[in-house]
């Protein structure tokens, strides 16, 4: 896989962080875990559940040495989103994102869940539209 970088750019390989000085093309020969910055999610932007799953899942794959803490509060953070969630779609797609972290995928499980950004802000759309609390609130 090759990837081109701007100048200044972080890419994040395996748990460490990469910053380049000028544009660059990188090529990925064998299997490895990355982000790129550009993907990378602020905790202060985790505003919501699935955003919460997906900072969580980030951690994993960010850190791989390490992932302990992440994988137990994706645990638990998983289950809540099966307990409250009504979408089939929700349903469905938290379905693939087990089976995605569960092999160690977290790039595709990563893709899964911003995948479904859309459906939950409408979720939440109407829920706040109809005066009802949230029930994805951020913790």
């Amino acid at each position: 896989m090759k990837i081109s970088l701007r100048a200044g750019e972080r890419i994040y390989v395996n748990g460490a962080v990469l910053r380049v000085d000028r544009k660059v093309s990188v090529e990925l020969v064998n299997d490895v875990m990355f982000l790129l910055e550009g993907q990378v999610m602020q905790a202060s932007d985790a505003t919501t559940a699935m955003r919460q799953l997906y900072f969580i899942v980030q951690l994993m794959l960010m850190n791989p040495t390490d992932i302990g803490a992440a994988v137990a509060l994706y645990g638990e953070h998983h289950a809540a989103l099966l307990a409250v969630c009504e979408s089939r779609e929700m349903l469905d797609g938290l379905a693939a994102i087990r089976d995605l972290v569960g092999t160690t995928r977290y790039f595709e499980a990563l893709k899964r869940i911003r995948a479904l950004f859309p459906v939950e802000d409408a979720i939440l759309a109407g829920l706040a539209g109809a005066a009802t609390e949230i029930p994805f609130q951020a913790a």
